[in-house]
């Protein structure tokens, strides 16, 4: 269900570039398709790097941490994954992301604040919530819609120029039907972004609970990932109204649990642009999990 909801806003943000396309017309807009297109490719080639330095993860071996290593290796080889390469982030917030286009080059990278809140049991459920990510290939889906997104807000603004300087389409003879296209381009250069980021938050928070509920099946221990949510969430709310650095915001829309979204945002309006679903929402549904293998033992 998840994977056709991630097609179905694939193809609605496809649709919406298309239509912004036509209002522009001309030959501006595969100027700002290349631009748009050859910037994500960078991202799609590099993303791995680019993370990784934004977050000042460091790439740990075998012998620096033999312990995750092996948690690491025996989840990669219970979903039939290849071991991915490790990384510790120096910071004091607990939290954990996967980067990498694709298996083979995967990253799998957890902060310090996460070694040391969580027990044996928590980290294998957050592990197993990453390797979720790496098996699904989440990283390419968010890169595909990302590059959508940001055609779009290319195209939009391009559009807004257009429609205030009289450069969209229309009857110049009447001025009934010109206003109405030069109204109708700046509707849809103002809403057409929000409507591209609303969709792609749409496309995160839907892989979010897919990776939950794998990392429960592999593991066969649901709770113990609905445990460490709770740990996560309510120690890195702490830290924030203690006043600690916010991490990056790309960084923090890739982590299992986004520290930037705090509590107070998780309804209503904000919901649309949150990139990750409310952790009280993921920890049902993992509970009802428990609550399901429990019936079937």
């Amino acid at each position: 269900m998840n994977q056709l909801k991630t097609i179905l806003l694939l193809g609605v943000l496809s649709a919406l570039l298309v239509s912004i396309g036509g209002l522009l017309g001309g030959g501006a807009l595969p100027l700002f398709l290349t631009l748009a297109l050859v910037m994500n490719l960078g991202a799609f080639l590099w993303s791995d790097q680019l993370v990784l330095r934004m977050s000042r993860a460091r790439l740990v071996t075998e012998q620096e941490a033999p312990a995750l290593h092996a948690m690491v290796a025996g989840l990669a080889h219970d979903a039939g994954l290849p071991m991915p390469r490790l990384a510790v982030v120096p910071d004091a917030t607990p939290n954990a992301f996967a980067t990498g286009r694709s298996p083979a080059r995967a990253v799998v990278a957890v902060t310090e604040g996460l070694l040391r809140l969580v027990d044996p049991r928590e980290l294998r459920g957050v592990l197993a919530h990453e390797l979720a990510h790496v098996r699904h290939r989440d990283t390419l889906i968010a890169t595909v819609a990302a590059a959508f997104s940001t055609a779009i807000a290319y195209a939009a603004n391009a559009l807004q120029w257009a429609a205030m300087f009289g450069g969209l389409g229309g009857d110049r003879d009447g001025d009934g039907e010109a206003d109405s296209s030069v109204g109708g381009g700046l509707l849809a250069a103002l809403f057409g972004p929000v409507v591209a980021m609303m969709l792609q938050a749409g496309i995160s928070r839907s892989r979010e609970f897919e990776a939950d509920r794998y990392a429960a099946e592999l593991t066969g221990d649901p709770a113990a990932l609905a445990d460490a949510l709770r740990k996560l969430q309510q120690h890195g709310e702490a830290m924030l109204r203690r006043g600690a650095p916010q991490p990056q915001p790309a960084t923090a829309a890739l982590s299992i649990v986004n520290p930037l979204s705090g509590g107070t945002l998780t309804g209503g309006l904000f919901r649309l642009f949150a990139t990750h679903p409310p952790v009280e929402a993921r920890v049902q549904r993992l509970l009802a999990m428990t609550q399901r293998l429990g019936r079937i033992a």
